[in-house]
Formats: structure tokens, C-alpha cells, sequence
């Protein structure tokens, strides 16, 4: 790339990796992958991919590590996991079974391992037993969506990871997970009862209690096959090494590295002493096997919560606390550090939730209490308030008592870890360590020691977590980009493994073994453990098929297990996704990317945790919402924008057809990642970038120019209505459409006014004079509200008027469109000039202290956001600032307090735009329709599937009428009578007849008929 023209610079001056590398282990050619994709093609129905772009989505996760799988599988049953499993082995290739990719420590990253997806289809909730409080599921079930449907009995999954809105059931089961309540309920392994698993001869394993010595026990060990030795090994391990397993096993809320040795036998409500071989799987990280479903117990749901916040001036102060805040009966004890609060306040989607925590809070614990163990939260809240604040060091308390209070701050909880690594510059706090667990007695001095290993290693860190638990997530600051970051990585490693072990605690607490902590479980559990661990391993799996080298690895080819070199050797500083020989191109670029630091940095930003498969709540991603697939997600797009311009795929990849319409046009452009990416991950941004890039090397289509220009075309279908509203409706105008431009045949294109707003109001004059009015503003005439349905133009300033301000509208003579439909083509020379056009233009009138207002958001965001990515002046910053949405404008300086409204008795479901949620901007719209009398139900709703021009291309019908489906079923639950939007798409979108066929109206034409 480099669209000035000018020569882009590289990044280390070394030689970029061959990209066959990547994808194949020693031995192994292309034409063997080949020839394995070509036989799990022959034996599973669900979809085999073995191409560089699989290899690329799938050879990361949310963890520092990148490696190339062979390819991937989308099994729909479990006799497709059987049949891949047998094929796989038959082609001596590992396996790897996958959920959300969401891990922190490399679980889900194989290289040269086939990949199970069990995301895609085997995600079923199969049964639920209320009375008994059990629920069958199958692995790829999303958390979320398993407590929503429990939610209907009262009932929920206790673990309680801060990835649950995208993370599987089967990767918590994998990883052993849990979350901030393990205080009150423990973690995963207490929760699974039964597992079903495949193993590597194909055979299915129902691991469940079974009495030891029992009928059912002895007809199991009697058989002579892989289930008999497996139960017959398990018990010999634990029976031989109980001594070591009470010595090395620490004695905490959590521990999840190793194998659950200590776990897998033990007493049953009955009294009865059972083996478990589920407690086993609960852990393993996929290297027993493939787990194809569970049998889970489940808790009642708290009626109600409380929360309260305690500020801390130091960081030890808050450590010590925390002991002392587990024996007043609460659910959570969390910790966050200023550093957190500091990456919160500079993000557009989190600002808002730091906003209460005073000045000088060097740390915050948090405590949450529920009505199952608390009768009265503002007695029991008074009784920590009295010892940690009246009494001890906090300083300050905020207390939380409603749903939504509570809710912001578990959000700001839970997006500390992405925020972390949102951080400038190539050092970043990467997650090695991160989930050490001590007693949390014994946390106050950890921590003090913990800094003296990070000033002995020149680096510091920020912490957060659940410190009930002893767990703490410190990630010091490294750049694993050069080989010195790398080797204080493992050094740091070392010494903190050193400081665990001191402290009776466990390296991982949450997080699990993976690539990253796999290396150090000898050094934590012993040899006489570490042995065992092998021999369990080659016990269930005799070849080391499943995912070798994590939890447990082979110190040499003559060790316990296969012949060769699988599994051999484990090293945390292998397979980094950025290494001492990581190189990324930086182009020169149209847009400004400073404040991100650079093109290839804000690239760089998606730290994989896979925020972006969240499906309902937030709006990204509104594609992967429709499709599941993962290169429509930000973290797709974003890696394979990477593997681009790193040189991991082919020279020019990026302006190959693929590129462009799979990475590329399938972002709508909503912008939702610039908010709901933690890490702020602007894809909308960086798809203008390269799209722009694209035409100055390959050319523009016509449709490419015309949508581009839809301004031009607008104002003359408005010239020549309404023959032009004729022209559209004679029979085969769809079709040449189609043929011509790419239009889909199945859509209604806008209809056009005949006159305009501009001379509408001409015509008619403002009713305010200026000299009279309270304020004064200019109300852009955008293309949609102009030329095509000016009837919101009209109502907004006949409520803007009712409000005493004096409203003016420019002629088109003397500004251009916003460049919002350049803009979202690529056509960045466009959207410059007409940009450029317009600062001019309003800029003296800024000067003077007019506010510009808009009908549309994307055209006001236009001039809020891309305005200043365009034009490097300084006097576009006092444009942006000067810009609003008309509702945003109403309700931010509460002009129609004034204004005598009497509201129809009428329940509204508001349908906020996506680039005005980008900006948290778009809530304005339900506080002024709520301030007129409407009740108003603010749908948490993603993109309506539309965006501008995307809904009208004919490739992309099916797929924006399926991300409609998905609004619309909101819009269904919904208690609201009435649909109101302020997107002219979104409008569009609703009108559809698949949709009941009626428009919705803009909120400002509410507000109008609200007038008194």
C-alpha cells in the first residue's frame, strides 16, 4: 500500500517469513494437506477449509500466540467428530478442538492441527431438568445464550467468565474457567457432572460417578479396551500418588493448571467414594479428546444484587483489604488499578463508566452482594462502609443499587483486560502470568514482592481482578517485538513461578496451561506428578493426537508416549504472534492515523479477544451476527489485514478479488467496533484506507461511482420528479438495474422529491428571528433528507422554532454533500473535497457560534469523526465539536424544557443508528422522546442490515435482508407500539415488505407531533 505514492516502510529490516512456514510442520507438503482436506471433505458433512485464509483466522486467539492449523473443520454432529477425528489420525495429524478463540494463554492455537470448530453448529441447549438442576448442552453453546435460556427457571451456569457474552461452554470446559463469583461458587470443574467425549480410536467416552468397586465399576475395568484402561490408570495414578497430590496441589478457590488428579475421585452426596473421569476433562484443554457434550448442575439466579465500590489511595492498602472483605458474606470481591481507570477514561465506549471514580483512587475494590446471603444490602453495605471507610483506608465509596449502576460498573470491570492492551506503541501488557493465585491472605505481600520482580526486570504492570479468589491479572509491559522483551518475558517467568511457589498458590487461577505456562507445570507439581500427568495423557490418547504439548509435554522422543517428535519440548517464548522477527508494512496514507499511532498499529490493536462474535448485545459485528462466519468478524478482518501486510499471505493478496469482497465489502461499515472494540479497532476506518488504495491501483467500478456520488443522482431524480419516481416502477427498469449497476432487482430504490427541502424552506423563511431567538442554528440539508423524504428536515425545525431558535438552512450553492457516501466507498479524494468544501463554508459560521445540525447521524458523524481523519487543520476540530444530530443537539443542552408538549399516550421502541452508537451519541434520541411524555424502550440493537448502499447491491440482498431478520425479531419482543429510527437505511430497511411494509418515522417527527 501506499496511496501518495510514496515508498512504505518496513518494520524490523529483516526478511519476511515464508508464508508455507507457517501452515506446515517438518515433513509435511502441500499436496498432503490436500490430500487430508480432500478425505474430511469425503467423510464429514459439515464444511472442510484448508485454504490460507482459514489457516490465517484460526492461527490466532486472544492470547501473544500465532500458529498455522492445517485447516478447519465445521463438524454438525457427532458422527462428524468421529469421522474427523479417524481421518485426521489416519493422516497423522493432530487435532484441535476450538469454541470462541477467546484464550489467553494459546489454548485454542495448534500448529499444523486440524481444527474443530464447535462453534458453528454444536451449539444446542439439549435438556434442562429444573427440578434437578442439571442442563445438557452441546460444546459450542455461548454461555450467555445457556443462561438465557435458564433465565425462564430461574436458574444459571455458575461460571462466570468476562468473555461470557461470546465464550463456549465447551471452552470454559476446557480451560477449567470461571469468573469474578468463584468466591461464592467455585469454578467449572464443580459444575460438571457428566462429559461425552471422542477419543482417538473414534469410541465415545461417557465420563460420568461411577461407585469405585461397584458392579458398574468392575464391568467397565474388566474389558480389554481403551475405556477399562483408561478408568484403571486414572485410579492407579491417584492411588500411588496421593501424598504428592496433597503436598503439590494447592489448597485454593482456584486452581486450574495440570490435571485434576486431586478431583477425579471423591465422595458423592451418598457417602459413596466415586471416580469422575469428567472432572478430568474439565482443564484438559482439548488433549483428551473431543468433548461433544456435557451434563452441567446449575444455580438459582439472585433476585437482586448490590454493589459497592471502595477507593483505595494504594494499591497495598486495597491488598490488604481484601481478606477481610470475604467474611462479611459477599458474592465477589474485585480489584481494578488507576491504570485501568486512566485506558477507560481515553475510550470512546468506557469513558462514560469512569466518569464517578474520584481523583487519587490508586485502586478500587469492589463488592457485590445478593439477596441469597444478604436480607438487607443497605444494613450489610453500612456494615463495610463503617470498617472500610470510617474505620480503615478507603476514602471514598460509591454504592450501586439499580440494575443499570451496577451494570456500568461490571462493564468497566470487564473490559479492563482489552483496555490494557489497547495501550500506544509496541509495548504492551501482554498476558503471561497474568492469572497467578495466591491465598488471599497472603496477597498484600505477593504483590509487594511482585514489584520488586518487576523493577529488578525494568518494567512495571497494572493490576486488576478477582482478588476474593487470590487471582490478580498483572501484566508487566513488554515489547515482545525485539528478543530482549521476549527473554525478560521468560525470565520474569521464572521468578514469579519462584514467588507462587513460595506463597502456596498456583500459576494459573483461571487461564489455564496453553503455550504459556505449559513449560513450568514440572517445576510446579514435582516429577512424581509431572510423570503421571504423561502417563495419563498417552493412557487417553496413545499417540498424543489431541493438541500435543499443551498441559503436558514430552522432555524428548524417548519419553512416555508416541515415537517421534510430538509433543516434544515446551517453550513459552515459541509461536509468538509478535516476535523478534515480526515486520509490518507502514503505508502512507489518505486518512490521519496518528492517534492510533499508525495504520499497521491500529491493525495490530486486535488482541483477539474476541469481543466481536458478542451477538446480542452491543452492535458489532452485524455480518458475523448473520452468518457465523469468523473472517466477518473485527478479529477476522483485522488478522487477515495483518497477514497482508506482514507478508504472511502472498505479495498483492490485498488486492485480490477475495480480499475485497470477503475482508473488505462485507463490512457495512457501522462503525460499532470504534466503540464496542475494547481495544478501539476503527475497522470502518481502515477498510476507507485500503478501499481507497484499491481504486488508485485498480480503478473504480460505475457503481462504486455512483453510489459514491448518489448526491448528483438524487438532485436530479429530484429535478425530474416525479417522472423519475415514474421511471422506476416501468417493467424491466429493475432488471437493466441489476444488469447495469449490481442493484438487487428485489429492492424499492428511494423515491424523490419534488421539492426539496432547501427550497422548502426558501419559500417559506425562518419563523424565529435571529435577533429574538435563544440560540442559533444551521441545519445541513443532507442528500437523503433533501432530495429524497424532507419531511424530518421539516419537523425538526418546526420543534427546533417551537424552542425559540433561529433555524437557517444553506442553499446547496453553498456547501457540498457531507462525503459520508464517498467516504464509505473508499473515495477519499471525493470525501475530501467535499469536506474541505464545507469547512469553508461553515467555519464562520462556528466562528460566530452556530451550532451545525443534521436529520441524518451518518452524516453527522461524518463531520463529528471522519472530518477529522481528513483534514489536518485545526479549525475542522471546532467544526466537530460545533456539529450535532438534531436530538442530540435537543437533548444535550436541554433546549425543549421550555416547550409545552402533550404526547399521544403511545409506546415507542427507538432503533438507534450505528455510527451515532460508535460515538455514544445515540441515546440523545430516547432522552428527548422520553422528555416529551413518550414511554421509550432503547432497543440494544446491532446495524439493520441495510448501511447506506450495502443493502442495494445485489451480491449482499440476502445477506442485509438475514441482518434485518435480526433487528426485526428485537423489534418484536420489544414492548413498544411504534417504531421509530433516525437512519434514513434503517427507515428503508424497516419499510421493506418482508418487515410489515411500514416506515418507520424519524424521532424528530415524534417530537413533532408531540408539540403542543
Amino acid at each position: 500500500m501506499g496511496a501518495d505514492n510514496q515508498e512504505p516502510t518496513v518494520r524490523p529490516a529483516e526478511p519476511p517469513r515464508d508464508p508455507s512456514d507457517l501452515a506446515r510442520q517438518p515433513g509435511e507438503s502441500a499436496a498432503e494437506y490436500e490430500a487430508l482436506a480432500a478425505d474430511l471433505r469425503e467423510a464429514v458433512s459439515g464444511d472442510v477449509r484448508f485454504d490460507e485464509y482459514a489457516q490465517v483466522l484460526y492461527a490466532t486467539d486472544g492470547s501473544i500466540y500465532q500458529a498455522r492449523p492445517a485447516g478447519v473443520v465445521y463438524p454438525e454432529d457427532v458422527a462428524d467428530v468421529r469421522a474427523a477425528v479417524r481421518t485426521a489420525i489416519d493422516h497423522e495429524t493432530p487435532i484441535l478442538p476450538r469454541g470462541a478463540g477467546s484464550s489467553l494463554a494459546g489454548q485454542t492455537v495448534g500448529p499444523g492441527c486440524v481444527v474443530l470448530d464447535m462453534s458453528r453448529h454444536m451449539d444446542g441447549l439439549l435438556s434442562v431438568d429444573p427440578d434437578e438442576q442439571t442442563a445438557r448442552i452441546q460444546p459450542g453453546i455461548v454461555q450467555d445464550d445457556l443462561d438465557d435460556h435458564l433465565a425462564e427457571y430461574g436458574l444459571k451456569f455458575a461460571p462466570d467468565p468476562a468473555s461470557s457474552n461470546r465464550s463456549t461452554v465447551g471452552g470454559g470446559i476446557g480451560n477449567n474457567s470461571t469468573g469474578a463469583h468463584s468466591v461464592r461458587y467455585g469454578i467449572t470443574d464443580a459444575y460438571t457432572e457428566e462429559i461425552k467425549a471422542v477419543l482417538s480410536d473414534g469410541s465415545v467416552l461417557h465420563a460420568r460417578e461411577v461407585v469405585l468397586d461397584s458392579e458398574e465399576y468392575e464391568g467397565i475395568v474388566s474389558k480389554d479396551d481403551r475405556e477399562a484402561g483408561i478408568y484403571r490408570t486414572v485410579r492407579a495414578l491417584v492411588e500411588d500418588n496421593e501424598a504428592e497430590i496433597e503436598s503439590r496441589y494447592p489448597d485454593l478457590k482456584r486452581r486450574v493448571s495440570g490435571y485434576n488428579l486431586d478431583r477425579v475421585i471423591y465422595q458423592n452426596d451418598d457417602g459413596e467414594e466415586v471416580i469422575n473421569l469428567a472432572k478430568l476433562y474439565v482443564g484438559s484443554e482439548g488433549t483428551l479428546g473431543v468433548i461433544v457434550e456435557a451434563t452441567l448442575g446449575l444455580v438459582t439466579v439472585p433476585e437482586e444484587t448490590a454493589l459497592a465500590l471502595y477507593c483505595f489511595e494504594d494499591l497495598v492498602d486495597a491488598m490488604k483489604a481484601v481478606p477481610e472483605a470475604l467474611e462479611f458474606g459477599v458474592g465477589a470481591v474485585e480489584l481494578m488499578d488507576d491504570e485501568v481507570f486512566r485506558l477507560a477514561a481515553e475510550s470512546d465506549g468506557y469513558s462514560e463508566y469512569v466518569e464517578p471514580i474520584p481523583e487519587g483512587t490508586a485502586a478500587a475494590l469492589m463488592l457485590e452482594y445478593d439477596s441469597e446471603l444478604q436480607a438487607d444490602f443497605e444494613a450489610a453495605i453500612g456494615a463495610t462502609n463503617a470498617h472500610f471507610v470510617e474505620d480503615g483506608a478507603a476514602f471514598e465509596v460509591i454504592e450501586a443499587y439499580t440494575d443499570d449502576a451496577q451494570r456500568d460498573i461490571w462493564s468497566l470491570r470487564k473490559a479492563a483486560i482489552p483496555l490494557l492492551m489497547g495501550l500506544e506503541g509496541d509495548p504492551k501488557p501482554y498476558p503471561f502470568i497474568e492469572d497467578a493465585t495466591v491465598p488471599p491472605e497472603e496477597l498484600a505481600e505477593y504483590v509487594q514482592e511482585f514489584e520488586d520482580v518487576l523493577e529488578a526486570h525494568g518494567t512495571s504492570a497494572a493490576y486488576f481482578a478477582h482478588a476474593g479468589s487470590g487471582t490478580l491479572h498483572i501484566r508487566p509491559i513488554l515489547n515482545l517485538k525485539d528478543e530482549e522483551g521476549t527473554e525478560t518475558m521468560h525470565s520474569i517467568t521464572e521468578d514469579v513461578t519462584d514467588l507462587v511457589l513460595k506463597h502456596h498458590g498456583s500459576f494459573s487461577g483461571e487461564h489455564g496451561d496453553g503455550m504459556a505456562r505449559t513449560e513450568f507445570n514440572p517445576k510446579m507439581y514435582g516429577e512424581d506428578l509431572w510423570n503421571a500427568f504423561k502417563e495419563l495423557k498417552t493412557t487417553f490418547d496413545p499417540d498424543w493426537d489431541f493438541h500435543p504439548g499443551n498441559v503436558v509435554y514430552r522432555d524428548g522422543p524417548e519419553d512416555i508416549g508416541p515415537e517421534g517428535d510430538r509433543g516434544v519440548g515446551a517453550d513459552m517464548r515459541e509461536n509468538l504472534r509478535y516476535g523478534s522477527s515480526y515486520q509490518s508494512i507502514e503505508p502512507q496514507t489518505k486518512l490521519d492515523f496518528s492517534d492510533e499511532g499508525g495504520f499497521s498499529h491500529l491493525v495490530e490493536l486486535c488482541n483477539g479477544c474476541g469481543t466481536c462474535r458478542q451477538t446480542d448485545e452491543n452492535t458489532m459485528c452485524p455480518t458475523f451476527r448473520a452468518t457465523r462466519e469468523e473472517v466477518q468478524t473485527t478479529r477476522g478482518r483485522a488478522n487477515t489485514l495483518r497477514a497482508a501486510i506482514s507478508g504472511e499471505l502472498p505479495e498483492d493478496e490485498i488486492y485480490s478479488e477475495r480480499f475485497q469482497k470477503e475482508v473488505l465489502d462485507l463490512c457495512v461499515g457501522c462503525k460499532g467496533c470504534k466503540s464496542d472494540c475494547p481495544t478501539g479497532v476503527d475497522f470502518a476506518k481502515l477498510k476507507a484506507e485500503v478501499k481507497h488504495d484499491y481504486h488508485e491501483t485498480e480503478g473504480t467500478s460505475l457503481r462504486t461511482r455512483l453510489f459514491g456520488n448518489v448526491d448528483h443522482v438524487n438532485a436530479v431524480g429530484s429535478a425530474l420528479a416525479p417522472v423519475s419516481n415514474w421511471a422506476q416502477k416501468l417493467p424491466g427498469s429493475d432488471l437493466i438495474a441489476e444488469k447495469v449497476l449490481g442493484i438487487a432487482p428485489e429492492r424499492d430504490l428511494p423515491t424523490f422529491s419534488k421539492e426539496p427541502l432547501t427550497e422548502w424552506f426558501e419559500s417559506r423563511g425562518p419563523q424565529v428571528a435571529e435577533a429574538e431567538a435563544d440560540d442559533r442554528v444551521l441545519l445541513f440539508p443532507d442528500t437523503y433528507t433533501n432530495f429524497n423524504y424532507p419531511e424530518p428536515g421539516k419537523a425538526a425545525i418546526e420543534v427546533l422554532e417551537a424552542a425559540n431558535v433561529h433555524v437557517r438552512v444553506l442553499d446547496r450553492e453553498e456547501i457540498a454533500a457531507s462525503g459520508r457516501a464517498a467516504f464509505s466507498m473508499g473515495l477519499l479524494d471525493v470525501a475530501e473535497e467535499r469536506a474541505r468544501t464545507n469547512l469553508e463554508a461553515l467555519s464562520p459560521y462556528v466562528e460566530d457560534g452556530w451550532s451545525v445540525l443534521f436529520v441524518e447521524p451518518s452524516d453527522a458523524v461524518m463531520f463529528q469523526d471522519e472530518y477529522v481523519d481528513l483534514l489536518s487543520e485545526d479549525r475542522v476540530e471546532d467544526l466537530a465539536v460545533s456539529a450535532y444530530g438534531v436530538c442530540e443537539y435537543l437533548n444535550t443542552y436541554a433546549v425543549t424544557d421550555a416547550v409545552e408538549f402533550d404526547a399521544p399516550d403511545e409506546h415507542l421502541t427507538y432503533h438507534g443508528h450505528c455510527n451515532q452508537k460508535a460515538l455514544n451519541r445515540d441515546h440523545h434520541a430516547a432522552a428527548a422522546l422520553a422528555s416529551a411524555g413518550y414511554g421509550v424502550d432503547a432497543l440494544d440493537s446491532s446495524c439493520c442490515g441495510m448501511a447506506g448502499s450495502f443493502g442495494y447491491e445485489a451480491e449482499h440482498y440476502d445477506l442485509s435482508k438475514s441482518i434485518g431478520d435480526i433487528l426485526y425479531g428485537k423489534i418484536e419482543a420489544s414492548p413498544g407500539e411504534t417504531v421509530v429510527a433516525p437512519g434514513a437505511s434503517c427507515r428503508s430497511q424497516l419499510a421493506d415488505d418482508d418487515f410489515e411494509g411500514e416506515r418507520p418515522a424519524h424521532p424528530v417527527e415524534k417530537l413533532r407531533e408531540a408539540l403542543a
